[in-house]
This record gives structure tokens, C-alpha cells and sequence, in this order.
């Protein structure tokens, strides 16, 4: 049973990592040209390699063997789907023309609040089955770090999505050449920088946010 939750609270993030890789992958293809992206391909390889280490940690994680701990994480990684379809939200509210009265910038405001707290609670309910303070904050953590892989899943399908035909026989180079880029190449780099965001971020706010929430609230340990 321990194996089977153990299996269950890893696969949605080695899953959705896996999935954003791919999606990443097809994006950036032909991949000899990723080196043409701003910072000598630091646009196109951080987020890749952001993903790599979220595998590798889904592997790492998951190797605990204290029942209290395996339920927290498996809770978490089921809070975390939540707080995922809340940043997913704000990414396609992002991408739709913003509102004159500044309605949509509140609402996205509140949609990434909202996931923080999610991630937040994700550590309080940690505490509550009496594991460390620590521990509640990597439970937190990793809530965030499943949330966030939803979002850029999100963020890297509407970009491939919305690519059209290139505007030069090679958009790389053209990039290289001009201080703006095309509009298909300047969007690219937004998605990409803007997935690396959430990667590298997200986890941080959770860690923060869980931390908190497991210091204010009541908890079981003695």
C-alpha cells in the first residue's frame, strides 16, 4: 500500500515535467538554433534544464519511508492540482487583451494569491500529521512545484498553438540580427522566460508560504 501512494503522490509531477519537456522540445525545434536565443540559448536551455531537475527530484523525494511523510506528500501533490488549475487559469486570462478598468490584472492577482494559499495550506496540513517544520515547508514546496507545471504546461501549449508560418526563412538569425526580433520570436521568448519564472519562483513562494502556514497553525507535533 506504502508503494502504491509512494507511486501515486510522484507521478503527477514526473508526469507533467515530462509532458512540458516534450511540449518545450517541439517548441524550440530545430534545436542547433536554440543558441541563437538571448544569453547564448540561456532562454531556451534554463527552462529545459528546470525541468530535468524537477524529474530527478520527483524521483529523489519520493524515496522516504516514514508513513506520515509519504501521506503529506501525497497530499500536497493532490493540493497542488488545485492550486495548478488556479495559475492556469491566470496564464489564459494573461493571455486574453487586457480589461480598460484593470479588472483582469485584479483578478489574476487574486488567482495567483489564491494558489499561494492553496500551497500554503498544503504545509499546514503537513504539520498536522506531525512531521518537522521543515518537512511541512518541502510538502509546500512541492505542491507549488506541481501548480507550477501545470501553468507552464499551459504557457507552452498556446505558444505552440499560436505559431504561425515564420515571417523570414530563418526567425533565429533574424533575432540575432535585430534588437527587437520578430513578433513569433519576441512571443517565444516571453513564454520561454515566462515558464522559467514559474519554475524557479513557484517553489520558492510555496516553500514560504508553507513555512507560515505550518508556524501559525496548530500542529500534532510535540
Amino acid at each position: 500500500m506504502g508503494t502504491d501512494m509512494q507511486l501515486t503522490f510522484r507521478t503527477p509531477l514526473i508526469l507533467l515535467a515530462m509532458a512540458d519537456l516534450a511540449i518545450l522540445g517541439a517548441r524550440l525545434w530545430p534545436w542547433q538554433d536554440v543558441m541563437s536565443l538571448p544569453g547564448n540559448g540561456a532562454t531556451g536551455l534554463d527552462p529545459a534544464v528546470s525541468l530535468v531537475a524537477y524529474i530527478v527530484l520527483g524521483f529523489w523525494i519520493t524515496n522516504t519511508r516514514v508513513a506520515p511523510a509519504r501521506k503529506s506528500l501525497f497530499s500536497a501533490a493532490m493540493l497542488g492540482l488545485v492550486a495548478g488549475l488556479l495559475l492556469a487559469a491566470q496564464v489564459m486570462l494573461a493571455a486574453r487583451p487586457p480589461a480598460g478598468d484593470g479588472s483582469t490584472a485584479t483578478i489574476q492577482m487574486v488567482l495567483m494569491a489564491a494558489a499561494a494559499l492553496v500551497c500554503g495550506f498544503a504545509g499546514l496540513k503537513a504539520s498536522r500529521t506531525g512531521v518537522s517544520l521543515g518537512f511541512s515547508a518541502v510538502c509546500a514546496a512541492w505542491a507549488a512545484m506541481v501548480a507550477c507545471l501545470i501553468a507552464c504546461a499551459v504557457i507552452l501549449v498556446q505558444g505552440y498553438f499560436a505559431m504561425g508560418p515564420p515571417e523570414s526563412p530563418d526567425p533565429w538569425k533574424q533575432y540575432e540580427g535585430l534588437a527587437i526580433g520578430t513578433p513569433a520570436t519576441q512571443a517565444l521568448v516571453h513564454s520561454l522566460n515566462s515558464v522559467t519564472g514559474f519554475l524557479l519562483i513557484g517553489p520558492i513562494v510555496g516553500c514560504l508560504a508553507g513555512f507560515l502556514f505550518a508556524k501559525l497553525g496548530p500542529s500534532r507535533r510535540a
